[in-house]
């Protein structure tokens, strides 16, 4: 069986279909009585609108169907330039060149936007300070951004192929996806914080590989640490010390008199009274400073939520402390550090509410995964809350300014936290403790 190409089957079905029309001209033109050259002359017209008809007909189609196949091959390719002319939708071929330039249209544009969230994407990249890999299933490295070319010492060429052993970063695709690890880059120690996830390009897995240098933010919170640490021991020792200074020049100058004064010895009596009591207030300052840098990591064991609750609140004597129950719960914690968390907080919401003569509440509840603690009282409030954690910073006459502070880093070291805001509802504060059940 003879196979005809598209062209050649358009041509043929063109000649059948207008076969039986050329006959039939033919009978009636060969049946009357006409002149035989002229029966020739006409019956070769005939035979020549008939093939030249179905001639066109196929170059019609053909042409069309080749219009709209390099518009598909171009599209395939990536080049969405080309467009079909006299594409119409009143006919079937027109409809379909139709449909072709709309998809190119869609395409390019997709293609525009697409190009423009890489362009994005890469210059980003370029510009954070954080290093980002991109490595295969075979750890070699696909992708590094400028950060990563700085962190290495070398252009992205030379980076590119090679694998994580050979740059130093075997470490870091192994364990945790979340971790911080002390590493070494061209001579340079120092601390990071190592974020790993894979992803899937044309099918095949990859890891992403992001690394946050720790060491500068590190240096800076511990410089700024220093500072506050200072301004406060400043503070702190020069106001002990100025009196001190200010009554012993005082003394000297007196006993310097001739003839002493009758009442020397009650001058040296206060002054030295003076001198102990700020003595005394300096020691108490420094041992509340050693207490805040000396506490010790939890020793976890399972704690009764209702049984410490109930216990520290039964230690405050100055006023009666309303406990709202919530749910039976056990946690693994440091039961001591609990409760000095937890005596700190109510002692400061009774101290609040003596003031006014409110009361105080505390009361706990499961929220998801976690234990919510609350301490509010019906005291004045505090004008300014964001000092409240500050070391040494306190609002009370005689308070050490430690409380809050030890009772946050309880709470952090529990891998909790610590809040302490005024109340919405009416005057008064309430501090959130939030711990991992």
């Amino acid at each position: 069986m003879i196979k005809l190409r598209h062209e050649q089957r358009i041509l043929a079905m063109t000649l059948l279909a207008g076969l039986p029309g050329t006959l039939v001209a033919l009978i009636i033109l060969w049946a009357g009585d006409y002149h035989t050259k002229l029966q020739a002359t006409l019956s070769l017209l005939i035979l020549s609108a008939w093939w030249g008809f179905a001639f066109a007909v196929r170059e019609r189609v053909t042409r069309s169907l080749q219009t709209l196949s390099n518009m598909l091959a171009g599209l395939r390719e990536g080049d969405y330039s080309l467009r079909a002319r006299h594409a119409s939708a009143s006919d079937s071929l027109g409809l379909a060149m139709l449909e072709a330039n709309i998809l190119g249209d869609t395409l390019r544009e997709q293609r525009l936007d697409a190009l423009e969230a890489t362009a994005l994407l890469r210059r980003i990249m370029e510009e954070i300070d954080v290093v980002v890999f991109a490595f295969d299933a075979q750890s070699c490295l696909v992708l590094v951004n400028r950060a990563g070319e700085r962190l290495l010492g070398a252009p992205l060429e030379r980076l590119v192929g090679r694998d994580a052993t050979a740059l130093g970063l075997a470490r870091c695709l192994e364990g945790t996806t979340l971790s911080t690890m002390d590493l070494s880059f061209q001579g340079r120690l120092g601390r990071w914080e190592v974020r790993r996830t894979t992803f899937r390009q044309g099918g095949v897995p990859h890891q992403l590989l992001v690394l946050a240098d720790l060491s500068r933010v590190l240096r800076q919170e511990e410089r700024q640490a220093w500072k506050r640490l200072i301004r406060v021991l400043s503070h702190e020792i020069n106001n002990s010390l100025a009196p001190v200074k200010s009554m012993a020049g005082s003394l000297l100058s007196v006993m310097s008199r001739q003839p002493r004064p009758a009442d020397l010895d009650d001058d040296l009596r206060q002054g030295l009274q003076l001198i102990s009591d700020r003595s005394e207030s300096l020691s108490r300052f420094m041992a509340s400073y050693a207490e805040l840098a000396r506490l010790p990591p939890p020793s976890p064991a399972p704690v009764s939520v209702k049984s410490w609750i109930h216990r520290v609140a039964e230690l405050e004597t100055r006023l009666p402390v309303e406990i709202r129950d919530g749910p039976e719960l056990m946690i693994e914690a440091d039961g001591d550090q609990l409760d000095q968390l937890l005596i700190n907080l109510v002692k400061n919401g009774v101290d609040a509410a003596l003031e006014t003569g409110g009361a105080v509440e505390i009361g706990w509840r499961q929220n998801g995964q976690q234990l919510e603690v609350w301490v509010q009282d019906e005291g004045p409030g505090l004008s300014d809350t964001t000092n409240v954690f500050v070391p040494f910073f306190t609002t009370r006459p005689g308070g050490s300014g430690i409380g809050l502070v030890l009772s946050r880093q309880i709470a952090e070291a529990h891998g909790g936290t610590l809040d302490l805001r005024n109340r919405s509802e009416r005057s008064g504060c309430i501090a959130r403790l939030t711990l991992p059940l």
